[in-house]
């Protein structure tokens, strides 16, 4: 049996993965209620930057935590095409549950099914990336922690929705999405505990790519995406903003047109 450490660079991990779960899902946050306030193209573009922005930070933050994982007695490689499937599959499901609840009618149903769907979806997401781990040896898992993780998964996407639902103010998006980072991290954390690698050591080369030369690039860049995001939901006006605006511009337009009635008697 091999030894497993989840944290080989100590808390740097597990804290610089929490914290991209966090930023993922305040901006998730604020683009669903961005979504909520508006109509047409416009709430579709938001979902998709709602679903685009909790996706990455749930993948960048599981990838980030499995830098630090490691077991002795054998190197650890990723296969490339199943570790993009994770990420994509996260993207989508995240996309469907939150299209659930940003045009379903029925709020309470909307509610129950997206939180389903997206809390399945990031533990696909998270067993595909598992499944994308390559080494000399046999990896299992302990299935009732497996069930809780997902269990954890599932209650943690339904709160999300739910804060996107009933959350406006950005102290409690802020809130909000400290707790829902701590929710996917101990999500993660929880799947990872359930895991046992039988070591057989061999010689032969593992196929794949090393965490360093594939996943810490990729997650550095989707980190970026990020970033950006967060600039473009800081510059970009609310709802109220725009309807303020549009008063102001039209007050101007009022009194003008008063006055030329009143210069015309």
């Amino acid at each position: 049996m091999g030894h497993l450490d989840h944290a080989a660079f100590g808390w740097l991990t597990p804290v610089l993965s929490y914290a991209m779960a966090c930023i993922g899902a305040a901006l998730g946050l604020r683009c669903t209620v961005r979504a909520l306030g508006a109509a047409g193209r416009s709430r579709r573009n938001w979902l998709i930057t709602a679903a685009s922005s909790i996706g990455t930070g749930i993948w960048t933050m599981h990838f980030v935590a499995m830098l630090g994982f490691g077991v002795s007695g054998t190197d650890i490689r990723y296969d490339v095409p199943l570790t993009v499937l994770s990420l994509l599959v996260a993207m989508i499901v995240v996309c469907a549950g939150v299209f659930a609840v940003g045009y379903g009618r029925d709020r309470t149903r909307a509610l129950l099914i997206g939180g389903l769907t997206t809390g399945l979806g990031v533990a696909s997401m998270h067993y595909l990336g598992m499944a994308a781990v390559r080494l000399h040896g046999d990896v299992t898992y302990a299935p009732t922690l497996v069930g809780l993780s997902v269990l954890i998964a599932v209650v943690a996407a339904t709160a999300a929705l739910w804060a996107a639902l009933n959350i406006k103010s950005p102290v409690a998006v802020t809130l909000a999405s400290l707790v829902m980072g701590a929710a996917v991290s101990s999500m993660h954390y929880t799947g990872m505990f359930a895991v046992h690698v039988r070591v057989t050591p061999s010689g032969e080369a593992l196929p794949g790519a090393t965490a360093m030369q594939f996943i810490f690039p990729l997650a550095v860049g989707l980190g970026s995406y990020l970033f950006l995001t967060s600039a473009f939901v800081a510059l970009s006006p609310t709802t109220g903003e725009r309807e303020a605006s549009a008063s102001a511009q039209q007050l101007p337009e009022r009194v003008t047109g008063g006055g030329r009635r009143t210069r015309a008697v």
